[in-house]
């Protein structure tokens, strides 16, 4: 039977994690004021520059309380310098004891009475002018222009459903994705690190697998996006952030997350050198005097399947017999020893 001689190698491997793609920001472009859409100045899709125009919302009553603030202030201004002269009427008379000094309080009341009414008209303009803004919307950040739902004539107001649009920023892109308890475990015990996170900045930066399933050029930070595991799915988030300046990811997108691993001394077994048996993996270890005995071993899978990690159940030096069924416990064989390098160059990445 060949027999192989375990020698810890190094292995690079990858698992491969189903992701969805959101910007950086996402905002929800929404009316401050009730009234039509008038005129919508950017088309789905595209990209716009922060304060760029993008809607104009119609509302004749938002001008005309300009008009009236602004008529008010003029009535307010005058009643202002009325009440002034008034002030510096009476003050020479009351100075010359020929008129009682109430008449000069009075006249100052007064005055201070029209200077509150004054301010609160200009107060009532500005909030005039703030409304008739609020019918300009402007983008608030860099970003790109989502579905538009509503057509020019539509009446729209703050409380409408739905936005206008949304606008995402996607100059960095967020992967989100989840791993499973058993994913967690193996990561925990194949990679250092004393948190999460650490264990994270220990893997080589992630690679995004686009929905054409070509390679993006640049790679990605791991971060956790949750540190609990949803009870419901049994998962925890990660996110992975890809730099996007030519704004090929759009928000929204499917791709995939693909984490690379090395394991610098692993025990590394072909998985037709294994069989399973009550849901438990089982080899043929062969001892010092060439007998056969079945041994349990825990694993992990690499990423093409033709392999296994080793975690627990050999050791450096052990013998393994290859493309055997059925051997019986305590057979004696007669060994014939392969090469390592004819099991393991053929593969260049696992």
């Amino acid at each position: 039977y060949s027999v192989l001689t375990i020698q810890p190698r190094e292995v690079k491997t990858y698992d491969d994690y189903p992701a969805t793609i959101q910007g950086e920001d996402i905002v929800e472009i929404r009316p401050m004021v009730d009234g039509y859409l008038e005129a919508i100045y950017v088309p789905e899709g595209a990209m716009v520059k922060k304060n760029q125009l993008l809607f104009k919302i119609k509302n004749p009553q938002y001008e005309q309380a300009v008009i009236t603030a602004r008529a008010a202030i003029k009535i307010a201004e005058a009643d202002v310098d009325v009440a002034k002269k008034s002030v510096e009427k009476v003050r020479p008379l009351v100075e010359k004891d020929i008129v009682s000094k109430y008449e000069l309080e009075f006249a100052q009341y007064t005055l201070q009475s029209k200077e509150a009414v004054l301010a609160q008209v200009n107060s009532t303009l500005a909030n005039a002018k703030t409304n008739l803004d609020y019918t300009i919307i402007r983008s608030p950040q860099n970003g790109i222009i989502g579905a538009i739902p509503y057509k020019i004539g539509a009446l729209v107001n703050s409380a409408t459903a739905n936005p206008l649009t949304t606008l995402s920023n996607i100059e960095n892109v967020y992967a989100y994705f989840s791993m499973n308890e058993k994913q967690l475990l193996t990561l925990s015990s194949t990679v250092d690190g004393n948190s999460m996170q650490e264990k994270l900045n220990h893997l080589p930066s992630a690679t995004l697998l686009l929905a054409d399933g070509t390679e993006y050029p640049d790679k990605g930070k791991l971060e956790t996006a949750s540190g609990l595991i949803n009870t419901e799915t049994g998962t925890a988030s990660f996110k992975a952030i890809f730099p996007n300046p030519m704004g090929i990811i759009h928000s929204g997108a499917s791709a995939i997350v693909r984490l690379h691993t090395t394991v610098e001394s692993a025990i590394l077994v072909p998985q037709s050198a294994t069989y399973e048996l009550q849901d438990k993996r089982f080899v043929y270890k062969l001892s010092d005097n060439n007998r056969v005995k079945s041994t349990t071993v825990k694993y992990t899978p690499t990423s093409d399947g033709q392999f296994m990690i080793i975690l627990d159940g050999l050791k450096k030096g052990d013998r393994i017999v290859l493309n055997s069924y059925n051997l019986q416990d305590s057979i004696l064989i007669i060994p014939k020893p392969v090469k390592v390098d004819s099991i393991y160059n053929p593969v260049h990445k696992i």
